[in-house]
């Protein structure tokens, strides 16, 4: 599983992960997050997509890298 907290995409933008939602009817696991740009809308996506690597210049990077609990939004 992930923690609630603040991540970074790859390509550079941060995000608050909410949490771990589960799908009603194929019980598919969601992580629950927002950007922490513009009007910081709910989205989910799949926890397998959220975890998963992604290859950028032939060298596989975490889609989404942890940087810590809370408060980073603060500093922005």
């Amino acid at each position: 599983m992930i923690s609630p907290g603040i991540y970074q995409h790859y390509k550079g933008n941060n995000y608050e992960v909410i949490g771990v939602a589960t799908h009603s009817e194929d019980e598919t696991k969601l992580v629950v997050y927002r950007p922490l740009y513009g009007e910081g809308a709910l989205w989910v996506r799949p926890l397998s997509m959220f975890t998963e690597e992604v290859k950028v210049n032939g060298r596989s990077v975490a889609r989404f890298q942890f940087l810590g609990e809370k408060a980073l939004e603060d500093s922005l």
